[in-house]
């Protein structure tokens, strides 16, 4: 590494590891974070921070820490920094001691990490406070889903205390502990779901021709919706529309009255996105009518806009990370990956950056064996305060 964390900061690696296994034992879904920021809040005023607000955005936190100087006027002199608390709705199989004692629920990509990096930092920049401006520490609700940035933001967050920038991190299994990458641009996909309901009229089995085949209708809609992938985009834009979920039926002598259709839609162009929505509503009204059957489609549900890093700010991350682990250990060209993430929302206010720290060798994202890696912690620590320290200068 280039530069040597600090001692201070190595001190706290037991105190982030007690705090990440805490919140890992005891997860809590989407708006429901009550413990949680209950936690964040209490550690926040502990250190010492000169503001704390709850319930912005429902259930999330914010902290006001002030540098050496006081208080900055304006968002010239003010930056956010993010993590997310939420956990997913997953049943967990890592068989750790510090598993999940919720049944159902686990921390299965990371938030109890990312949490407890931030908290650190808040820690030892409230101690240190070797920074002259306000950094807004903000922790976030309901991003699995929810779009508990969006209701943050909504909540008048930034109205509140207004920043020059916004940074956000995500651990990364299979990227080395002592790693970090970001890219200018395009870094995660526009992320929605959508959910498309086929009626019309059941009959037995073997007399189609009295009865509409919402089946036959469905599957017309799984192959058009991949023409349109493969026939309606330019191949040198990536985009997915995935069908998740096809569930219809009951008997197997009996055609059923009804189908839904489940899936999702990434793509890395807000603009693209929206062509592909036009194009699905027009497969849907086209097969619905060819095959006499009715068609409700609902598109674009729950959409994050692409997550875009400003380059500017992108180039200033770079920097930090660089001087932190060396630049064999930074990718600044990292390649996007079609998953979604709601810091978007802030990208769309202000210039933002979103960076991944590596996670080692564990099981990927979103999966029942997955744990965040408390080696990481000190680095995510010692990232979020070399990034106050030189975005918010002394002097």
């Amino acid at each position: 590494m280039n530069k040597p964390i600090p001692n201070s900061i190595m001190a706290l690696e037991a105190e982030l590891t007690e705090w990440r296994r805490d919140l890992h034992m005891h997860p809590e879904l989407n708006y429901e974070e009550v413990r949680t920021a209950g936690v964040v809040a209490e550690k926040l005023k502990g250190f010492g921070f000169d503001a704390v607000e709850t319930g912005v955005g429902r259930t999330g936190v914010v902290g006001i820490l002030h540098g050496a100087d006081g208080p900055a006027e304006g968002a010239g002199r003010r930056i956010l920094v993010r993590a997310d608390m939420d956990a997913l709705p997953i049943m967990e199989a890592t068989g750790k001691a510090w598993a999940s004692t919720a049944p159902g629920k686990m921390h299965a990509c990371g938030h109890d990490g990312h949490t407890t990096m931030l908290l650190g930092a808040a820690k030892h920049l409230a101690e240190t406070r070797n920074f002259s401006g306000t950094v807004v520490f903000v922790f976030q609700p309901a991003e699995e889903g929810g779009g508990g940035a969006k209701a943050m933001i909504d909540d008048g967050l930034l109205e509140r205390w207004p920043v020059r920038a916004a940074f956000g991190m995500h651990n990364s299994p299979g990227d080395p502990v002592g790693t970090f990458g970001t890219a200018p641009g395009a870094a995660l996909a526009y992320a929605d779901r959508f959910v498309i309901t086929l009626r019309g009229k059941g009959g037995h089995a073997a007399m189609p021709h009295l009865a509409d085949d919402v089946i036959v209708a469905g599957s017309q809609l799984v192959t058009a919706f991949q023409s349109i992938i493969s026939r309606r985009r330019d191949p040198m834009n990536p985009a997915v529309i995935s069908i998740t979920r096809f569930h219809a039926g009951s008997a197997y002598n009996v055609l059923p009255p009804s189908a839904e259709l489940w899936g999702t839609v990434r793509v890395l162009d807000d603009t693209l996105a929206a062509q592909l929505i036009g194009e699905m509503e027009r497969q849907c009204r086209l097969i619905g009518e060819a095959m006499g059957v009715e068609v409700d489609a609902q598109l674009g549900l729950d959409a994050y806009p692409v997550c875009w890093n400003d380059p500017g700010a992108t180039d200033f991350a770079v920097q930090v990370m660089t001087e932190l682990v060396g630049a064999e250990n930074v990718t600044p060209n990292a390649t996007p990956v079609l998953g979604g993430e709601d810091f978007a929302f802030f990208g769309q206010v202000v210039p933002a950056n979103f960076v991944f720290i590596g996670n080692g060798d564990s099981a990927p994202l979103h999966h029942p064996e997955y744990d965040f890696d408390d080696r990481a912690a000190p680095l995510g620590v010692a990232y979020w305060s070399l990034l106050v320290e030189q975005a918010l200068p002394r002097g």
